[in-house]
């Protein structure tokens, strides 16, 4: 089992996570706003992953424009990367 993530490691990455394109940060704020409560350091290291990437090259990612591809392509950043995608329940 992955360890959630304490209060202070998770301000900090929600600091981390703050984007230059308003499109990104939408996403981003519905992730924290479904998935903060139980997100794990393994989560953590994949989003910052993801937040090294330019702004337009994760928008792609998040509007599925495109798919990862090799660094990108592990198992933890696909699952952060699908829980981003998440569209909310009506």
């Amino acid at each position: 089992m992955d360890t959630l993530l304490d209060a202070g490691s998770l301000s900090k990455l929600r600091w981390r996570c703050r984007r230059g394109l308003l499109e990104n940060d939408l996403f981003i704020e519905r992730f924290f706003a479904i998935h903060e409560q139980s997100l794990t350091v393994r989560q953590a290291g994949a989003l910052e992953v993801l937040m090294d990437l330019a702004d337009n090259d994760l928008l792609d990612l998040l509007l599925a424009r495109r798919e990862p591809e090799g660094e990108l392509a592990r198992d933890d950043v696909l699952e952060v990367l699908a829980q981003l995608r998440q569209r909310p329940q009506r």
